[in-house]
C-alpha cells in the first residue's frame, strides 16, 4: 500500500454524549488512502460510536468531519440530513450483528443499497453483486435467505453489502465478535483480503493476532479518548501507557492464567 500524503479522512475534536453519559471527549484521528485502522479498548470506551459518527448514524455534539474532495462537517453548527447523507455516501459500515434483511435473499440483501439508495439500475447491481459473492465464496448462495446462512456466511453477505456500495471507506464494528470460534477464521480471512487490496478501513476488534498483521495504525481507546496510538508492532508489543499494558494483558493472558483484579470498564 502506498498511500497519499493528504488524509482520506481526518477528525478533529469530536464529542458525544448520551444525556450525562460522555462517550467521545475530544476524539482526533485520521485516516490516509490505502490504510487500515484498528480501534481496541474496553466496552463503552467510545470505539463504535466513533464509527457511527463517520457513517452518519450517529450526529456527534462537536468536532469536524472531512473527507477529502468534500466539504468538512463541522458539528458544533447546525449539520443538514445531506451533510449526514454525504458521509453516509462515503463510507460503508458492516456491524456486529450482521444485519441482514431476514424477508430478503442474499442477492436482494446486497443490492438493495445501491439500487434505493444511489440510483444503480437493477441489472448493474445485480451483475456486481454477482461478482463479489463469488469473490467471498458465497456464489451458489445467491438466493438463499439469511436463515439459511451460518453466521460465517451471514457476516460475509454484510461484507459484500458494504462492497457494493463502493465506498472510500470501510467501516468495522467488531466483525466476528458474534461468531463461534471456527467461523471467525473465514471472516478474517476476507479482511485481510481487503486489506491486500488496499481498500481504507476502520476497524474496532479484539483480534489482536490480526491486528498486528493488517495494521498501519492501533489507536487504544478508554473513557472516550484516545490514551495511546502507534504502529501495531510498538503499541501491541511494548505499550508506553499503563493503562494500555493492563488492557493487553487481560486479552493476551493464559486462559488458565491467575484471575486479574476486576475493573469497571470491562
Amino acid at each position: 500500500m502506498s498511500p497519499t500524503d493528504t488524509p482520506l479522512l481526518q477528525v478533529t475534536e469530536l464529542e458525544k454524549s448520551f444525556g450525562a453519559n460522555r462517550v467521545l471527549a475530544g476524539v482526533d484521528l485520521e485516516v490516509r488512502r490505502g490504510d487500515v485502522l484498528v480501534l481496541i479498548g474496553p466496552s463503552g470506551s467510545g470505539k463504535t460510536t466513533v464509527l457511527r459518527c463517520l457513517n452518519g448514524l450517529e450526529t456527534p455534539d462537536a468536532g469536524v468531519v472531512a473527507f477529502d474532495g468534500g466539504p468538512a462537517v463541522d458539528f458544533s453548527t447546525k449539520v443538514t440530513k445531506a451533510d449526514r447523507t454525504a458521509l453516509r455516501d462515503r463510507s460503508a459500515m458492516v456491524f456486529q450483528h450482521h444485519n441482514l434483511f431476514p424477508h430478503l435473499t442474499v442477492i436482494q440483501n446486497v443490492i438493495e443499497g445501491p439500487v434505493q439508495a444511489h440510483g444503480v439500475a437493477k441489472a448493474d447491481a445485480v451483475a456486481r453483486a454477482e461478482t463479489l459473492l463469488a469473490r467471498v465464496g458465497l456464489a451458489e448462495k445467491r438466493d438463499a435467505y439469511p436463515s439459511e446462512l451460518s453466521g460465517g456466511q451471514q457476516q460475509r453477505v454484510g461484507i459484500v453489502r458494504a462492497l457494493a456500495l463502493q465506498p472510500q471507506l470501510l467501516l468495522f464494528d467488531e466483525p466476528t465478535s458474534a461468531l463461534d470460534p471456527e467461523l471467525v477464521g473465514e471472516v478474517l480471512t476476507v479482511l485481510r483480503e481487503l486489506a491486500n487490496e488496499g481498500w481504507t478501513m476502520v476497524i474496532v476488534t479484539h483480534e489482536l493476532g490480526f491486528a498486528r498483521e493488517v495494521a498501519d495504525e492501533v489507536l487504544f481507546f478508554d473513557e472516550g479518548v484516545i490514551v495511546e496510538r502507534g504502529a501495531p508492532s510498538e503499541l501491541l508489543r511494548q505499550p508506553k501507557k499503563e493503562r494500555t499494558q493492563r488492557f493487553l494483558n487481560r486479552l493476551l493472558r493464559p486462559l488458565d492464567g491467575p484471575e486479574p483484579a476486576a475493573e469497571d470498564d470491562a
